[in-house]
């Protein structure tokens, strides 16, 4: 089956807007007819990459190669000419969709000369670049089985109020942007596209267009509560609000929790070789975590909840073992969206649909999963495995620290020393302490250093292996 079929089913519900942007709507119907125009130019490329913003035409390629029977690749439209030239050149023969191309798609010329692929002969339907925060992009094969079983176990056809609005600003080459393309679709809610992300914008979009529905990467929940302040967000309309795609510091979920009080909260945990979202952590488990007095409870707050139906979840030790409740190890997960296929690499034999998503974790005991961080991110000090994520908690924590990174550098006595990279104020002295009065010694950053940001994928990401090379750098010095 082809995800074209979202469409298809979608145009059958009449001509109701569908997408949005600065004012035009075009309707599943619309949205079918310029695809199929599109599908017609595409048929005899090998590819169409996509690299441009949010744009009413992202859906017009997307299904337009869907229907040509050829992939959809979204790439990051801001990289270098040297970077996006790399890219570009692993697709000879492709359709290259650049932002000057894009309303091109909207005033198709002529008749479509469209006519559909034998099932046989269609590719797979995206190919996604992973964010490569520790390594080169890989790009990631998604067929479209494993985009429709995502669809089809997480929502009901047509299920969305009339009226129902979801704004989408995640970035286009994101998983989760084309997912939400995807979702909201087939239940039925009209899409809102914003170009650019802007915090206040994006504020005044929601309540402007009645947005019931979001989805913002953390780095934009940051910025959304750092232009509300102390005030309410005054969005009655919203429903429901999710975040993913990156950790997210628990100060600003917490802050979140307050400004949009009458909001539902969804955590989703998921990754580019699984078709999005695999664990969620929905409104009520926030508002449970929230109010709680009981710290195993509260501390759910900062886990990514418990698996979607159709996906299984395992802890297993180095060798394999599988892990009981508590105990952390590397996250494995099974289910028909799960991919974790690459292009021109052999799939892994033996696996039995496991896929190792690389990232370490543990379970509770009632099921919900908590993400320490991926597992080259590790530090090993003398023996002891130290995850990143626990000591940057507890840094964030510190009055004045907006950001925070740990990383381990190499060390002759110690095999690796923290270093404490953080955004904001204070002295290094008094931060080692608060630290240290919370965490075991031997969890205490050796070196403190500070820096204006720190360096990020689009999607909020980490770029650790950024941070490690500026602090080789010969003329680095940390104050401590």
């Amino acid at each position: 089956m082809n995800i074209a079929v979202i469409l298809e089913m979608a145009a059958s519900a009449g001509d109701r807007p569908a997408v949005t942007q600065d004012g035009r709507s075009l309707s599943a119907l619309e949205l079918l007819r310029l695809a199929r125009h599109a599908a017609a130019r595409f048929r005899d490329r090998s590819a169409v990459l996509y690299a441009g913003p949010n744009h009413l035409s992202y859906p017009v390629a997307l299904f337009g190669a869907a229907l040509a029977g050829v992939p959809f690749v979204p790439i990051n439209y801001r990289l270098s000419d040297d970077q996006a030239g790399a890219l570009i050149d692993r697709h000879p023969g492709a359709e290259i969709l650049r932002p000057t191309d894009l309303d091109a798609l909207l005033e198709p010329q002529g008749e479509a000369e469209w006519q559909p692929v034998p099932e046989e002969g269609v590719a797979a339907a995206v190919v996604l670049y992973t964010s490569g925060t520790t390594a080169a992009p890989k790009a990631a094969l998604l067929r479209h089985r494993h985009l429709l079983a995502y669809v089809f176990n997480t929502q009901d056809f047509g299920s969305a109020d009339a009226g129902d609005a979801s704004l989408v600003a995640l970035p286009t080459y994101h998983v989760a942007g084309l997912m939400n393309l995807l979702t909201n679709l087939y239940a039925g809610r009209r899409i809102v596209y914003q170009g650019t992300f802007d915090a206040a914008e994006w504020l005044s979009t929601v309540r402007r267009e009645s947005i019931t529905h979001a989805m913002v990467v953390p780095t934009m929940l940051a910025r959304i509560t750092a232009v509300l302040g102390d005030a309410k967000a005054d969005a009655p309309t919203l429903r429901s609000l999710a975040y993913g795609g990156a950790r997210c510091p628990r100060p600003v979920v917490e802050q979140a929790l307050r400004q949009f009080p009458e909001t539902g909260f969804v955590n989703a945990y998921g990754l580019t070789e699984t078709a999005s979202s695999i664990c969620v952590l929905g409104p009520d488990d926030h508002w449970a975590a929230a109010a709680s007095d009981d710290p195993a409870v509260r501390a759910r707050l900062g886990s990514v909840g418990r698996p979607l139906p159709g996906i299984e979840a395992e802890i297993r030790d180095p060798g394999g073992t599988v892990l009981g409740p508590g105990e952390t190890g590397l996250v494995f997960v099974r289910g028909d969206q799960i991919s974790g296929e690459y292009e021109g690499v052999e799939p892994a034999d033996g696996t039995a649909g496991w896929f190792a998503t690389r990232d370490r974790g543990r379970l509770d005991d009632e099921g919900y999963l908590f993400i320490e961080g991926r597992a080259d991110d590790t530090i090993i000090r003398a023996g002891e495995n130290i995850a990143p994520a626990e000591i940057e908690d507890v840094l964030l924590q510190y009055p004045g620290i907006e950001e925070a990174a740990v990383l381990g550098m190499p060390d002759p006595e110690w095999g690796q020393r923290l270093v404490a990279v953080l955004v904001g104020a204070g002295d290094p002295e008094e931060i080692r302490s608060f630290a240290r009065q919370r965490l075991r010694s031997s969890k205490t950053p050796d070196t403190v250093v500070f820096r204006p940001d720190l360096p990020r994928t689009s999607t909020g990401k980490l770029l650790r292996r950024t941070l490690v090379a500026e602090l080789t750098e010969p003329e680095e010095t940390a104050d401590a």
